[in-house]
């Protein structure tokens, strides 16, 4: 049976494939029509998640409904505060719990056989998440219009976009998730969560992430983080390079004990972050240094042929005692040398070039003195005059610059 024919572009829909070409670079144009059907033909939409995707961020309009988060939950360093229900005071208030537990035991029992019987009746709708962005906007609708516009800055993404984020930032992310038909949830949201004390805490040095576990999204982080009652929060942060639940409080817990158990989780683990912050700090250096030493030896001009009469060879002393020797034009600048030597995978960041016979420091990069670097000739280190110094000096090497790292190298002999 043949394949049925694709339905043919509209003129408004052929202009969107065209501009979403232009703006992804993507080649195939069965590809780009592909994404664009999946996002309803919205471009912006489809550039957005096309972004997202090449950083690394799992897709936000359309992604795997079954992909894993990749959370670290099995440290066994994990902090955990779990606060209880006060237990019944009194003879009427024993009377009262002993009176009302068979019938709680009896409604619980019976719901979670309900919730069994129906998944092999009709599977979870909560199991399939279809419009992440849209569960987290409707749930901080829902949380505002029932406890008001004063709360914590809720992060109106992901949560794998939340974890990224805090990631690349080096952040602490907290994750509330919210019980709806929990007893202890209105309480906890408005004399906890609310609180300006507890406000100004997330918002400062944390991310934070919520969402209703009755919603497909906040169901799925409830799958990976396995919370045992409500209200639940989890702290998470980078640690031995992988995102990892460092602390969970569980239960109703007040605004003055949930600052303590917060502030008492990130300084304990602070240390992780600033050590992370150093190394990562360290690499995007000696990226940039590497970056820069290849752009300095893709600019430096070609060596001189050994037959040019109007080029030295220069032999260089490295600070790890190797050599290395290149020709040069007189007329270079003693800029063309340090840009060479930088560009050598032996030469640190910082260096002088020290010349021996006689002992000077080349003006090499523009300063006070020397605006424009001289020329190999105008700095003494042409064919000629290292002649004329061989002659004076007899045996002794014309010319011996050496790196010295930080202040000072020394180019070695330099011979025509």
């Amino acid at each position: 049976m043949a394949a049925p024919a694709e339905r043919e572009l509209t003129a408004e829909q052929t202009e969107k494939l065209l501009q979403f070409q232009d703006l992804t670079g993507i080649e195939s144009m069965d590809q780009c029509r592909h994404t664009l059907e999946q996002h309803n033909w919205n471009i912006e939409a489809a550039v957005q998640d096309r972004l997202n995707e090449q950083e690394g961020v799992p897709s936000v309009f359309n992604p795997p409904p079954s992909r894993p988060l990749q959370v670290n939950t099995a440290d066994h360093r994990i902090y955990s505060y779990v606060v209880s229900r006060p237990q019944p005071r009194g003879l009427l208030g024993w009377g009262y719990y002993l009176i009302m537990l068979p019938f709680r035991l009896t409604y619980y029992t019976l719901l979670d056989i309900f919730r069994f019987a129906l998944r092999f009746i009709r599977p979870d709708p909560r199991s399939r998440v279809t419009d992440p962005v849209g569960d987290i906007i409707s749930f901080i609708h829902m949380f505002e219009e029932k406890y008001g516009r004063i709360h914590p800055v809720f992060y109106q993404g992901t949560y794998s976009q939340a974890l990224n984020d805090a990631k690349r930032e080096l952040r602490f992310l907290l994750v509330y998730l919210h019980g709806d038909d929990h007893q202890d949830t209105d309480e906890f949201c408005r004399n906890t969560l609310c609180v300006s004390e507890v406000i100004t805490l997330i918002n400062t040095r944390m991310l934070f992430w919520s969402c209703s576990t009755n919603k497909p999204e906040g169901y799925r982080v409830s799958q990976a983080l396995r919370e045992n009652t409500y209200p639940f929060l989890a702290v998470i942060m980078l640690k031995d390079r992988r995102m990892t639940v460092v602390g969970r409080l569980e239960g109703l817990i007040q605004p003055d004990d949930l600052v303590n158990q917060l502030t008492f989780i990130m300084d304990a683990n602070q240390t992780y972050l600033v050590s992370e912050r150093l190394e990562r700090e360290e690499r995007n250096q000696t990226q940039t240094l590497k970056e820069e030493k290849e752009r300095r030896s893709e600019c430096l001009p070609p060596e001189p042929h050994p037959d040019d009469p109007e080029s030295v060879k220069i032999i260089f002393k490295l600070p790890n005692d190797s050599r290395v020797e290149r020709r040069f034009h007189f007329t270079q600048s003693l800029t063309v040398i340090h840009d060479f030597l930088f560009s050598l995978k032996e030469s640190p960041e910082k260096f002088q070039i020290e010349a021996n016979f006689p002992r000077r420091v080349l003006p090499c990069l523009p300063t006070e003195e020397w605006p424009n670097p001289p020329t190999l000739q105008e700095a003494g280190l042409s064919h000629t005059e290292m002649r004329d110094q061989r002659l004076r000096r007899r045996r002794q090497p014309c010319c011996e610059p050496v790196l010295v790292p930080g202040s000072a190298c020394e180019l070695p002999h330099r011979h025509s």
